[in-house]
């Protein structure tokens, strides 16, 4: 009997340094989008402006996000994607230094607002990107590509706060050092994303769907409502959660802050090990289980009271997988045109995610002045108001989660 000896596997460098350039890549987003929480107070205390000021500089922020997304898909079929993701991680180091060099607050406004165009169109080619190398287990990559940017997250206002408070040649190190530092950290993808061939730019325009053909199929329009209901959900949690226990329940603000912290480790968890359930039984199963699981957390939280306080948290494991598994449904549904869908999609969902945040605020303040009679009851109310539409978000995105599989299954496209 003879033993047939099995091949090596060939090392695939180029597939190893478009790894380094996505993982990286998110590790930096990360970065670049939450290390501004310690830097705020003192931002503010250097420039002398309130928190009306700082709202609006926030808002324009968003703006120019949006107004990034808006642009990347066509700069990716003009100059592809490669020199896109070079320029938006060259974006970042520039609004670093200008960052850095701000002495009065219309430059810091500017180059604050380039950061921001830099993050939009990371995010847009980092999808891009991961749309087109990520043809194997689609789901399971996607969800740990987006884990990288959970861990970056998680870590980046402590690496914030640490710098800020290192002395350096008799030297404090301030936020704009910080900020240089922080956003300096962007040249090291640039080297994997320089040497890699990325596949994709060679599509011809007759093999494209036009975004005028996409934007008539339904199922875009639901992939929209269940990325923008499900981000709403994700993204408030951070914003909510520590007030709400704080003010609800009268916790100290290390208590929540440690709440906030377990729901990003259950976050975490949740993408490094759901992703290959998503790929076993289905990216839009994935999501209607996913999300009905993280709403129904958030009404166990609400309807128990204090003592159920770490549903909240376990809403995490549901919530997390949405975005990355959205991203590998439009990888699988538009392989062609994954550039052109994925911003119509993240651009509409930026859209949504302004009007759902500001909503929560809305229902907050709306339920709390009803009960204006008793005002520490109205606080109370308002809150579990507010946050209950943080639960329905969820719950939402699990419906029109079920009418995409509905519609997939009838055309026999089910993902």
């Amino acid at each position: 009997m003879s033993l047939q000896v099995q091949p090596k596997r060939r090392f695939n460098r180029n597939y190893a340094l478009q790894l380094a350039t996505v993982f990286i890549g998110f590790i930096i987003f990360g970065f670049s989008e939450n290390i501004k929480g310690p830097a705020i107070p003192r931002i503010q205390a250097d420039f002398g402006i309130d928190e009306m000021q700082l709202g609006t500089l926030l808002s324009l922020n968003s703006l120019g996000y949006l107004l990034a997304c808006s642009f990347t898909a066509f700069l990716t079929r003009k100059l592809g994607i490669k020199s896109v993701s070079l320029m938006a991680f060259g974006g970042m180091v520039i609004s670093g230094i200008l960052i850095y060099l701000s002495k009065s607050y219309s430059l810091f406004s500017a180059s604050y607002f380039l950061m921001y165009i830099g993050n939009g169109m990371l995010e847009i080619a980092l999808a891009i990107l991961g749309a087109r190398i990520f043809v194997r287990n689609t789901g399971t990559m996607m969800n740990l590509a987006h884990f990288f940017y959970g861990l970056s997250s998680t870590v980046a206002p402590i690496i914030a706060s640490g710098l800020m408070s290192v002395t350096l040649f008799g030297h404090t190190v301030e936020w704009r050092e910080m900020y240089l530092i922080m956003l300096a950290l962007a040249v090291i993808p640039m080297f994997p994303a320089f040497f890699s061939r990325f596949a994709g730019d060679e599509i011809s325009a007759e093999h494209r769907a036009p975004l005028s053909s996409l934007i008539r199929d339904r199922g875009l329009w639901l992939i929209v409502l269940i990325l923008s209901f499900g981000v709403v959900s994700e993204m408030s949690v951070g914003g909510w959660l520590v007030n709400f226990l704080e003010k609800a329940y009268h916790w100290n603000t290390t208590a929540a802050s440690g709440m906030l912290s377990i729901f990003f480790l259950c976050f975490s968890l949740a993408r490094l090990l759901l992703g290959p359930i998503t790929d076993k039984i289905g990216f839009t199963l994935s999501l209607i289980i996913l999300s009905g699981f993280s709403g129904i957390c958030t009404g166990i939280a609400i309807v128990s009271g204090e003592q159920g306080a770490i549903f909240f948290a376990l809403a995490g494991i549901g919530i997390a997988p949405i975005y990355p598994t959205v991203m590998a449904v439009i990888a699988k549904r538009y392989p062609n045109e994954s550039d052109t869908a994925i911003t119509f999609i993240v651009t509409m969902m930026g859209i949504g995610s302004v009007i759902g945040n500001y909503l929560i605020g809305a229902i907050t303040d709306g339920v709390k002045r009803f009960y204006m009679a008793d005002a520490q009851l109205g606080l109370l109310r308002g809150l579990q108001a507010g946050y209950a539409f943080i639960g329905l978000c969820a719950i939402i995105c699990a419906f029109t989660s079920l009418l995409l599989y509905v519609f997939l299954k009838r055309k026999g496209e089910l993902l």
